[in-house]
């Protein structure tokens, strides 16, 4: 990770989550532009079940060689 932190619940907060994990910026807008708060809540904790999403699979192998303040647009 870079010097930009955020910090992302695994369980939304509107689906009464409470944990909170450090996430890259670009990686939490790319999980929340994959996957609905419910599908989210559904996944909790298990960060596997998110890699194993195509899309997310596709960033992370685009997104690994890229310096750690790396920044750019989601969709």
């Amino acid at each position: 990770m870079g010097d930009i932190v955020q910090w992302h619940h695994p369980v939304p907060k509107a689906k009464k989550g409470k944990v909170k994990v450090p996430i890259h910026p670009i990686c939490h807008k790319t999980i929340h532009a994959n996957f609905t708060n419910n599908e989210l809540a559904r996944i909790g904790e298990d960060a596997e079940k998110i890699r194993e999403n195509a899309a997310i699979a596709k960033f992370v192998a685009w997104i690994a060689n890229k310096p750690a303040d790396f920044d750019a647009p989601t969709r």
